[in-house]
């Protein structure tokens, strides 16, 4: 992913608010876009310990059960089960929620 700092960006991270349109904008606000043009165009991201647990672990991927689900979906014929998608977000959030307490 390629975050690109613009003076606009710099500005806000600067505290300072969007001008209107038409509107100049203060000297902290020129200031602070001209530090964020002399930025390059890439920044160094350092991820928690839980993003990088989330990211480490590879999720499984059902191909065949994604090609049928796709095909229902085109026939007009799927389904979803409201009460298994619930059950299985509460699990993934309490699952989040113990990584995040080790």
């Amino acid at each position: 992913m390629k975050i690109v700092h613009t003076a606009e960006s710099a500005a806000l991270a600067a505290g300072q608010a969007r001008p209107a349109a038409g509107e100049a904008r203060p000297a902290a606000a020129r200031s602070a876009a001209a530090a964020a043009s002399t930025l390059s165009e890439s920044a160094t991201v350092k991820l928690s310990s839980t993003a990088a647990g989330l990211m480490a672990s590879t999720p499984e991927f059902d191909a065949e059960k994604v090609a049928a689900i796709r095909q229902a979906i085109a026939e007009g014929t799927f389904k979803p089960n409201a009460e298994a998608i619930a059950d299985k977000l509460i699990a993934n959030a309490q699952e989040l929620l113990n990584r995040m307490g080790r």
